[in-house]
């Protein structure tokens, strides 16, 4: 199964219309999406091109082809005029023997994490920043976020294919892989 990741859209409708670009140009099955999709929050500045409105119309018109989990940013409102599911504050993926845990990151992450089994992974946004960390019993990791990217980081998402992940920019270039999980 091949997945794009991507999180912390913040309502920039130029980032999203890059993001889709990227999915289609991917070719991958799913569009995961790690939260905080519309609105931008009070501590963030406002994102290139804020436009709700167009980011909803945008993610419809894909909607069949998207999985997503709630953001400290995402609301019941948001639920009412996007056509998938985005209220659920995590999901569960079951891919190449790996169990991912997809969660926006401010309810279960690093410091809060869920009950994990040896090798599991946990999918966080949230923090805007692509990381991945090795713990004991399993692997956090981080897309960074698609138009509101911090520590001097690129706008970013990333690609979940045969037990491998990599990180690209909106252009399709990888500037961090992880190939070995096991």
């Amino acid at each position: 199964m091949k997945l794009m990741i991507a999180s912390d859209i913040h309502g920039s409708s130029y980032y999203c219309k890059e993001m889709i670009k990227a999915f289609k140009a991917e070719k991958a099955e799913r569009l995961l999406l790690l939260g905080d999709i519309l609105y931008h929050g009070p501590r963030n500045d406002l994102p290139k091109d804020y436009n709700p409105k167009q980011v909803i119309s945008m993610l419809n018109e894909i909607s069949d082809n998207i999985l997503c989990v709630r953001g400290n940013c995402d609301t019941e409102v948001d639920q009412m005029v996007l056509d998938f599911p985005v209220m659920s504050d995590y999901a569960l993926l079951y891919a190449d023997g790996y169990t991912l845990y997809a969660t926006h990151g401010h309810i279960y992450n690093q410091d809060n994490p869920l009950p994990f089994k040896k090798g599991d992974i946990l999918l966080n946004g949230h923090t805007h920043v692509p990381k991945y960390v090795l713990h004991e019993n399993y692997t956090y990791i981080n897309p960074g976020s698609v138009s509101i990217p911090k520590e001097d980081s690129p706008h970013s998402y990333m690609i979940y294919e045969n037990g491998i992940f990599l990180w690209k920019n909106l252009d399709g270039e990888t500037y961090l892989s992880l190939n070995s999980l096991k």
